[in-house]
């Protein structure tokens, strides 16, 4: 398998950063629904918070990373299949809306974790700093627009794979065994 991608498939680059940051941000997604309904005396309610920002702060550049290959790389052709026309333009929206939320979440999530006006520390091996003052009423409506755009977020994933599935199992086109390397 090639590195780069290519007019007929993506490189293992893509494929590598497509399904980890795929499981780390479904990841994150259930460890935020968990972590809200901790209480204060919950041996997790630090841990999980802590891990949670940090873990966000690697997937933000990560998804730098991604946005560069993916702009630095040919896009595969749609694959060949009996797959309706309007499918590519839904995919099209689709990849918007979740790149969208994507950084909504990032957004968000850095406007929540700063609002106490501390930075975020990353692993011990830096910290973000804060922008911003302090901001009660910030941490607040950032929550909220946190909240819906995972929400969201996890809608459009969910959508996502089950285009995924109809294109392999439906449509018998190459979309999903391209994004596994086998195509």
């Amino acid at each position: 398998m090639q590195i780069r991608n290519s007019i007929h498939t993506y490189g293992w680059v893509s494929i590598l950063l497509h399904w980890g940051m795929a499981v780390a941000l479904i990841g994150m997604y259930c460890v935020g629904t968990y972590m809200v309904d901790l209480e204060y005396y919950d041996r997790l309610y630090h841990t999980l918070p802590t891990l949670h920002k940090a873990t966000g702060v690697v997937l933000g550049a990560l998804l730098l990373l991604r946005l560069a290959w993916i702009y630095s790389q040919p896009r595969p052709l749609p694959a060949n299949g009996d797959a309706p026309t309007i499918t590519h333009l839904l995919a099209k929206l689709g990849h918007v809306g979740i790149y969208g939320l994507l950084f909504a979440l990032l957004l968000t999530g850095y406007l929540i974790s700063t609002a106490k006006g501390h930075g975020i520390d990353v692993f011990g091996l830096f910290e973000l700093p804060a922008l911003l003052p302090a901001d009660k009423d910030r941490a607040d409506w950032a929550g909220d627009i946190h909240a819906i755009a995972a929400t969201l977020f996890i809608f459009l994933v969910g959508v996502h794979a089950l285009a995924a599935f109809i294109h392999h199992f439906y449509w018998k086109d190459q979309t999903l065994t391209r994004m596994l390397g086998k195509a």
